[in-house]
């Protein structure tokens, strides 16, 4: 059986669900809260389900492109984003519920990958609690400006 790499990270932040749904809906905002982003633009859609990005990836010294598609946007709880491309699958699912006056956010990313890809995965699977804990910090930052 394939590993799967997946990491799952819940967090608070002063922002409420709604403006943290707006603000995660619009993938392009990667760019300033994912670590890894190097790019990523809006290819089709209006940020609801379908819309297409176009992601720029670097990891572990490695840039890749990455279509991310939105399969599922239900304002203000949940959003999940499907990104692929030849070697890649990633599931980026993120949930959200009121906390206090701010919100509770989940994040679970879910990684597959293909031919001579898939002997990555366990190198992956062992960098992604520093990858997760960077990306909560950054993230997090970002939706505490909103509130």
């Amino acid at each position: 059986m394939p590993v799967k790499p997946t990491v799952s990270r819940t967090f608070t932040t002063t922002a409420p669900p709604g403006a943290v749904f707006d603000y995660l809906a619009d993938f392009t905002h990667a760019e300033e809260w994912d670590p890894g982003t190097v790019s990523c633009e809006r290819v089709s859609g209006d940020g609801g389900v379908g819309t297409v990005y176009r992601n720029v990836s670097s990891f572990m010294g490695r840039t890749t492109e990455i279509t991310y598609t939105t399969v599922e946007a239900e304002r203000p709880t949940r959003i999940h984003l499907i990104g692929r491309n030849e070697q890649f699958e990633g599931h980026d699912v993120l949930g959200i519920r009121a906390s206090g006056t701010g919100s509770e956010v989940t994040y679970t990313a879910e990684f597959s990958f293909e031919g001579a890809a898939r002997f990555a995965a366990p190198v992956v699977a062992a960098y992604l609690p520093v990858l997760a804990r960077k990306t909560v910090g950054e993230l997090r930052s970002c939706l505490d400006r909103l509130a």
